[in-house]
């Protein structure tokens, strides 16, 4: 596991020196200082548009200065095509896609690029950077930030997490791809997910003090916005979705020692189960769907019975607790049931309490059954 490995976590107080912006220039402007003077290469600098910014060329910005190769670059935001030609890494503009020379651009015709794994959504600058082949970067930053080897089994199942979970999501939405097959108006608008977020950080157009100055200290906080965000889902990912996925791998693998359908599964420590719960379901080609997980509640020791969604997200339950059950507790619920020591019932049946983890079993077996 890699809970014991500390992330290499970037903060707030170094995130300011992390990045270092120069206003649009047909050459990079001249520092002269003590280390102008030293044997040291010079430093690298990557390439990317200037004008409006969006989510994917910041979060590629911040994932690029992660690496090996260009870490601490700097970012030179232009569109003049003479001045990208001699930038080490170009990123969301050019009109190439070419890994071999670091041209990392999506918008050309005939670009269909996707990050493969099962995913078939198009890739934006931010996915091209963290892609993984020999001249992208995913699995370096990952083991990077982990501090481990890229050959670790563990960085490979967190690659595809978080592209899953993150990455995924900025290439879709820069590439105008729906979340959903809908010609229905959403029912609410969401302008709080990071790409809005981000989008917001463009100086307003009404601004009358709007400079290319102004407009690279936007992009720069866009880059720390995206950035943390990213680094946070890494750490995320390490420190609590990877052991989860431990824990519900046990506990399919023991479900019948439980009972003797195999739907009910107990969960000796409580954590975050769902997502784990499908995914391991179909790696583990498990035919008998899990219908209830059974837990004990930290605070008031407590055993709870929940019935398992439809999918991850759903209200609705592969198979809710007993409708004549729904809504009662404590005494009435447990005579209604037959089962002693019950405590509630919710109205929609996905969940039942019970003060012993032999009256959650009997409740789980019962929602079985009836």
């Amino acid at each position: 596991m890699l809970g014991s490995k500390p992330l290499a976590y970037i903060t707030s107080s170094n995130l300011q020196c992390l990045l270092t912006l120069s206003p649009c220039m047909a050459t990079p402007p001249l520092r002269v200082s003590a280390s102008s003077f030293s044997t040291s290469p010079p430093p690298t600098r990557v390439g990317t548009h200037n004008g409006s910014f969006h989510c994917d060329e910041a979060l590629g910005c911040f994932m690029i200065r992660l690496t090996n190769k260009f870490s601490n670059a700097e970012i030179i935001r232009t569109r003049d095509l003479q001045v990208l030609e001699g930038l080490d890494a170009v990123l969301d503009v050019g009109g190439v896609y070419d890994p071999s020379r670091d041209r990392y651009d999506h918008h050309q015709k005939g670009f269909e690029e996707v990050f493969g794994h099962g995913f078939s959504t198009k890739l934006s600058s931010a996915g091209l950077v963290y892609w993984f082949d020999p001249s992208h970067f995913g699995k370096e930053i990952i083991a990077k930030e982990l501090r481990v080897d890229e050959d670790h089994p563990d960085v490979h199942r967190l690659y595809i997490a978080v592209y899953k979970s993150f990455v995924e999501a900025i290439d879709a939405i820069d590439n105008g791809i729906s979340q959903y097959d809908t010609d229905q108006p959403p029912r609410y608008v969401d302008h709080t997910h990071l790409s809005a977020r981000v989008a917001k950080l463009n100086p307003d157009w009404i601004d009358p003090n709007q400079s290319s100055e102004n407009e690279n200290e936007a992009f720069q906080r866009a880059m720390s916005l995206a950035g943390g965000e990213f680094l946070d889902s890494v750490r995320y990912h390490a420190m609590s979705w990877l052991p989860a996925r431990s824990i519900v791998m046990e506990c399919l693998e023991a479900r019948h020692g439980i009972d003797s359908s195999g739907e009910i599964v107990l969960l000796k420590q409580f954590c975050p189960w769902r997502l784990h719960l499908f995914e391991l379901e179909e790696e583990m080609k498990i035919e008998s769907s899990i219908k209830y997980a059974l837990y004990q509640e930290n605070q008031s020791k407590d055993w709870l019975v929940q019935a398992v969604g439809v999918t991850p997200n759903s209200f609705e339950s592969r198979k809710a607790l007993p409708a004549p059950w729904r809504g009662l507790t404590d005494n009435k619920l447990s005579k209604e049931s037959g089962i002693p020591g019950c405590k509630f019932c919710h109205a929609s049946g996905f969940l039942g309490v019970n003060h012993t983890y032999e009256g959650a079993l009997a409740m789980a077996r019962a929602g079985l059954k009836l």
